[in-house]
């Protein structure tokens, strides 16, 4: 838990780095950051928030909730967010469409995705070849 919280301030001292001339009110950085969702996996980010990490470094975080990555992205992209947390395949989807103006990975929250695949059905031991011939359903069409 302390190193991923380490991890968030970085991310975030890097950012304030890079919008070190956008001061906003009191000398604070103010940026947006917008999350594709709320996850127990960004429970480090939340705990920074909570106990005033982002203030106590001159940075005034405003967190939104993109509802989603392709809302996420286009926040980024149109310059409604500084910072867009979501995982690195919408980038890929943007930069493989040919956008000039594609965004850049910089840095990672989790080490590991926390999807995982569910069932009806009680097996005793799971094996890929169980998915097979079977409808999944995942986060979004293409999934």
């Amino acid at each position: 838990m302390r190193r991923k919280l380490i991890c968030v301030l970085a991310l975030l001292a890097m950012t304030a780095t890079l919008f070190a001339g956008c001061k906003g009110k009191d000398d604070m950085i103010e940026i947006t950051l917008n999350e594709v969702a709320h996850s127990v996996f960004y429970a480090p980010m939340y705990v920074a928030f909570e106990e005033g990490y982002f203030k106590d470094e001159g940075l005034k975080v405003n967190l939104v909730n993109g509802l989603g990555a392709d809302k996420t992205m286009t926040a980024l992209i149109s310059g409604e967010c500084e910072i867009g947390f979501m995982g690195s395949e919408a980038s890929i989807y943007v930069y493989n469409q040919g956008a000039e103006d594609y965004v850049i990975n910089f840095a990672q929250l989790t080490q590991r995705a926390g999807n995982f695949l569910v069932s009806r059905d009680m097996g005793e031991e799971f094996s890929w070849a169980n998915v097979k011939g079977k409808t999944v359903l995942g986060g979004r069409k293409g999934d």
